[in-house]
């Protein structure tokens, strides 16, 4: 782990990725939106995702697939469902329809779900049933008609999550060439409003590069997480969830802000004892390695890092840290106090995982139920309306003539 200070952080430190120029994941998106099924399955055999001889899973086969998993894991998927279902009917809750009236005139916004919504779900040596979760469970709260879920090499325990959150069909496909499935459309993959849900680089370019044909949450780089603590935080709890997020891939990254040096080096320690009982120790230790101790004199500078960097996951571990939220206003998701660990928001607390990182927790929050859904103004003016008055003085300054036109016309009682 690098170790620094306030004063020494560069502007490297606060960079974003950008997604820009990944040619192959243009060229596969334009070949499978001119081959369709063919394409997907050809480039899921070239990425070694295997010869996939059908791209959906049929009724039986996630009745099958449920039958493989051990009645724990499916004690915990159930339990995990349950406390994101009810916190997402929470958040719905916050959400009204609005009616009033101003000028005589009947004005509004409707809550209107997206019609069909497509999650993805990474796949590879691990089964991600949470990200099933997390992403589906929130669409169907919010009333979309139809979620389809796409995974690479899925594993028993996504399907058993995928089905239990509610999603209507399954495909076991991944990687940019279900990106660009959902986006258009194939012979058996249905087009969508929008695709969520975390991914690699590619995965992420290919989201990028098919906006605009339909939605997607947001831009994601690696997954990270920020921790500040001091010398009355538990070096044990930090290490573990520094490692905890550097397990992931080699990409991912934790970083300690701590206004105690002898607390660094506490937590340092600490790592290298967890670190050779991990079975993904060869991962977590060269991610741990690229991750970052900062010290700083105090917590107004762990404030300004934090919001500058706008992390994925931020723990505030240190006494009183709860009198400090209000300051911290850049963050996916916040875990506050020692005992918030941030591996319970990835499975079962309630809040959602799929979060923002790559510093677009500056603009964007976690995934929710108000993704799946549109916001959408209606009006209905009566005759004689004032408001033509208005408009046809403001479309004559903006030189629009038919606009003129058009309010002048109904100016008249």
């Amino acid at each position: 782990m690098k170790i620094t200070t306030y004063e020494n952080l560069s502007d490297d430190f606060f960079a974003y990725q950008d997604f820009e120029g990944i040619d192959s994941v243009v060229e596969i998106i334009k070949d499978v939106k001119l081959r369709g099924d063919e394409a997907v399955i050809e480039y899921s055999r070239r990425f070694g995702d295997g010869d996939i001889q059908a791209l959906e899973l049929t009724p039986s086969e996630i009745e099958e697939a449920i039958k493989l998993v051990s009645p724990d894991v499916i004690d915990a998927i159930k339990k995990s469902l349950k406390n994101v279902k009810a916190f997402a009917q929470r958040q719905f809750l916050s959400i009204n329809n609005v009616e009033m009236e101003l000028n005589g005139a009947i004005l509004g916004h409707s809550i209107i779900p997206l019609e069909r919504a497509g999650a993805y779900v990474p796949g590879g040596n691990y089964p991600l049933p949470s990200s099933a979760i997390m992403s589906v469970v929130p669409a169907k709260v919010a009333g979309v008609k139809e979620v389809i879920v796409c995974s690479p090499k899925i594993k028993p325990e996504t399907v058993a999550a995928a089905h239990l959150a509610g999603a209507d069909r399954i495909f076991r496909v991944g990687g940019v060439q279900a990106i660009a499935a959902m986006a258009y459309g194939t012979e058996t993959i249905p087009k969508v409003d929008k695709i969520t849900g975390p991914g690699n680089k590619y995965v992420t370019a290919a989201k990028k590069e098919v906006y605009g044909v339909c939605g997607i949450d947001f831009l994601a780089g690696p997954s990270e997480v920020m921790i500040i603590a001091d010398e009355t935080s538990k070096p044990s709890f930090v290490a573990a969830d520094m490692l905890a997020q550097c397990e992931h891939d080699l990409d991912a990254r934790a970083y300690l802000v701590s206004t105690s040096e002898d607390f660094i080096k506490q937590v340092e320690l600490k790592i290298a004892e967890f670190l050779p009982s991990l079975a993904t120790a060869d991962i977590a230790a060269q991610s741990i390695a690229q991750s970052t101790a900062i010290l700083v004199s105090d917590f107004d500078q762990a404030v300004e890092i934090a919001n500058k960097k706008a992390p994925e996951h931020l723990e505030i571990c240190f006494e009183d840290a709860d009198e400090w939220m209000p300051k911290f206003t850049n963050y996916g998701s916040l875990f506050i106090g020692s005992y918030s660990a941030e591996v319970l928001g990835d499975y079962c607390s309630g809040t959602n995982h799929v979060l923002p990182t790559n510093g677009v927790a500056r603009y964007n929050g976690g995934l929710s139920v108000f993704d799946f859904i549109k916001i959408q103004t209606f009006q209905q003016v009566p005759r004689g309306s004032e408001l033509c008055h208005i408009a046809s003085i403001m479309a004559n300054t903006e030189g629009l003539m038919a606009h003129k036109l058009s309010a002048d016309l109904r100016k008249k009682p």
